[in-house]
């Protein structure tokens, strides 16, 4: 099938070199326009915009995704699908373009999770187990028929990032035994079912910042769905630190954010049980372990941690 991809960060890189070395042809990619970064607010390109222009793919880089350009541009390509990957809403219009419409790969075992932050809730709630989806994109998000998925454990040490890792190349393989069902006509689509659809909203400031009358569990978890970014936050001393790695430690005396212990990492009572923080980024630094932290600032037995 002639295939458009659609993606911007690194979690949609696997899906791409999959379908480049699948026996599909790959006739063109198109992601965000390149957005000032960094101190010299120079333009870069996303990490799929990157990869396509070092690679010589056909590359469209839209602002909108309504204008009559780029459905002209798309419709030139001639694509039967389009495959959609950490993207954003196509309208209706271009849903509607190719035979076979456009797929969407998504980090959960939908319906559970729809929404932004897929991977970031299965760890915040501490699920054992998540998965990916691969299904038919509709008007409504996250909404579309299923046409493959595959369930996947969650480590106790897994991260954002970690997780993210094994989902994506997990996923970018399920993308192409998805075209290929759709292809040799050996694939049927099933509808979700909406009673067990739950949401993963966005993940906003306000929530980065941590509650230490939570359990030391929650708060782990917590910090393991997002890092390494945002990352969870809590003041100390007056300055905002950044906290990356916990250990929940089974017993607590102290009140909730007070720092009960200190050798190689600091130890902070919560609601239930302590937390053991194990890498900290203080504020204009790089992320570090905890007892590299102790050594450039003075921490003592007794501090609270939060505002």
């Amino acid at each position: 099938m002639r295939v458009i991809f659609m993606g911007n960060p690194e979690f949609s890189l696997p899906t791409l070199k999959a379908l480049i070395k699948s026996n599909h042809e790959l006739v063109g990619v198109v992601s965000n326009t390149p957005k000032p970064m960094g101190r010299g607010r120079q333009l870069k390109h996303s990490p799929v915009g990157q990869f396509s222009r070092e690679n010589n793919l056909l590359l469209i880089e839209a602002d909108s995704l309504k204008s009559e350009k780029l459905f002209n541009q798309l419709t030139e390509l001639r694509p039967d699908i389009f495959v959609v990957v950490a993207y954003r809403i196509l309208p209706k219009s271009l849903i509607e373009l190719p035979k076979y419409g456009a797929l969407n790969l998504h980090a959960s075992l939908l319906p559970k999770y729809r929404g932004a932050g897929p991977i970031q809730w299965a760890l915040m709630n501490g699920d054992e187990k998540t998965g990916v989806t691969v299904f038919q994109i509709v008007s409504k998000m996250d909404r579309g028929d299923i046409l493959l998925q595959m369930e996947m454990g969650i480590e106790p040490n897994d991260t954002m990032l970690i997780l993210g890792m094994r989902l994506c190349n997990a996923g970018a393989d399920l993308v192409v035994d998805a075209l290929n069902g759709l292809e040799n006509s050996t694939i049927s689509a099933r509808p979700q079912n909406n009673e067990f659809a739950t949401s993963a909203p966005k993940i906003s400031k306000e929530m980065t910042v941590i509650d230490w009358t939570w359990s030391a569990k929650k708060i782990h978890n917590w910090i393991r769905g997002l890092s390494p970014r945002p990352g969870m936050s809590t003041q100390l001393n007056g300055e905002n630190i950044r906290i990356y790695k916990t250990k929940v430690m089974e017993s607590s005396t102290g009140i909730p954010g007070e720092i009960i212990k200190i050798d190689h990492a600091i130890t902070v009572a919560t609601g239930e049980g302590a937390l053991s923080l194990i890498e900290i980024q203080a504020p204009g630094k790089q992320k570090m372990k905890t007892v590299d932290f102790l050594r450039g600032f003075e921490v003592q037995k007794g501090n609270y941690l939060g505002s």
